[in-house]
């Protein structure tokens, strides 16, 4: 990720413990995706009840990754926000200290992906035809060495950073908020 370093958290075991979760982690990524939002407006994109989100915002709080929008709300209502845009995260060295936290944030993960992508199919039909053809769902494989996969996610971030915006501010006319989603792994051995 080559987002500003002051917007990007590091896991280490304490905040791994926070996002192993799999609704924090959506939670994360709701406010980082949607920008300050409360625990009510997030139990309804969660379909769960307040208590449960403002629960898990708590959690998140403890760990810093997410902090009050004290520029908003009343004292009714609490506003969150997420305390920075980006994860990173060296996958071995915590699968080799906090093994099952870190499949667990994994898991987490590829269940997000995978529902994001089964809500794009579910909705293609009812896609504006310009938006059903600028719509992919593919794959490719490779023959390559580590150091090739590791390049080639390289070279397809540095093509990302030349879209990125700030998904928490309104969008421009004529544009739609957009996901790409890269798993680069290695298939399974024959």
């Amino acid at each position: 990720m080559s987002e500003d370093k002051d917007d990007i958290v590091q896991l280490d075991g304490r905040v791994l413990r926070a996002l192993a979760h799999p609704m924090r982690n959506r939670i994360v990524g709701l406010l980082r995706i949607h920008g300050p939002q409360t625990a009510t407006t997030l139990a309804g994109r969660l379909g769960v009840n307040t208590g449960a989100t403002s629960y898990h915002l708590r959690q998140l709080a403890e760990a810093g990754l997410v902090e009050e929008d004290e520029t908003r709300g009343n004292a009714r209502d609490r506003w969150w926000k997420a305390s920075h845009q980006g994860t990173d995260f060296d996958a071995a060295s915590l699968l080799q200290t906090e093994p099952e936290l870190t499949m667990g944030f994994l898991h987490g993960i590829g269940q997000t992906y995978a529902e994001n992508m089964f809500r794009a199919i579910n909705g293609w039909q009812t896609l504006e035809p310009e938006w059903r053809e600028a719509t992919m769902l593919s794959d490719w494989a490779f023959h390559l060495t580590a150091e090739q996969a590791k390049a080639l996610n390289e070279d397809l971030i540095a093509v990302f950073d030349k879209y990125r915006t700030d998904l928490t501010q309104p969008r421009p006319a004529g544009t739609e908020k957009v996901t790409v989603q890269i798993q680069t792994f290695p298939w399974e051995h024959e």
